[in-house]
């Protein structure tokens, strides 16, 4: 976090979190636009004017909860064992399965976390595309620096496959959302599974296989 969310991270824990919780929630039911600050302000129990103190405005405030959570799901899912895992599939699949067990607990997040990945308002769409980004290319440099890319062929460039997965869980969702249909994280863990083997069988060198 850097010195724009100072006053806000002043506050307790506690208030933090009442404040974090509204407006998760209320993102989470509604696009960036509907999302109403004057209803997350009364959930968090504190008068707008005093969220608009915390956070300059509303997008502030979204920007701030991407962040915030990112850091979060982070330090729950980059562990001790998340290390220690050399091969790079698995490692997807050890934190694919760490954050579902963390978005089945905490309400709304998976929601928010949708919406914010395919912005649709112009305040955040250009700093939500850009960020997004940033991660995928920062995720790659330190999460998977201990993943043996000798294992794939000489051929096959391992980011290459990571965005290939990454565009088939973005189609997938696409079609969930076309279909206005909730996206199921079990259907969608079953599925990264099926794209993770295959592509394990297209990339690795038939040893190790």
């Amino acid at each position: 976090m850097d010195d724009r969310y100072e006053k806000f991270e002043s506050l307790s824990e506690e208030r933090q979190e009442a404040i974090v919780n509204a407006a998760v929630e209320a993102f989470g039911k509604s696009e960036y636009k509907g999302a109403s600050t004057e209803e997350i302000a009364r959930k968090a129990g504190i008068s707008k004017g005093l969220l608009f103190f915390y956070f300059k405005n509303k997008k502030e405030l979204y920007v701030y909860l991407i962040e915030r959570l990112t850091d979060m799901m982070t330090k729950l899912v980059v562990d001790e064992a998340f290390y220690e895992i050399d091969d790079f599939f698995e490692l997807l699949a050890y934190a694919a399965n760490s954050k579902r067990a963390v978005l089945e607990k905490i309400p709304h997040v998976l929601d928010f976390s949708i919406r914010a990945y395919y912005p649709e308002h112009k305040d955040i769409k250009d700093t939500m595309d850009d960020w997004t980004q940033r991660q995928i290319d920062y995720m790659f440099k330190t999460y998977f620096k201990n993943v043996r890319f000798d294992k794939f062929k000489d051929e096959v460039d391992p980011k290459y496959v990571l965005n290939m997965l990454i565009w088939m869980a973005d189609g997938y969702m696409h079609q969930r959302r076309s279909q206005r249909r909730p996206v199921d994280i079990d259907d969608l863990m079953d599925e990264l599974n099926r794209w993770c083997e295959m592509f394990r069988l297209y990339a690795y060198k038939e040893e190790y296989l």
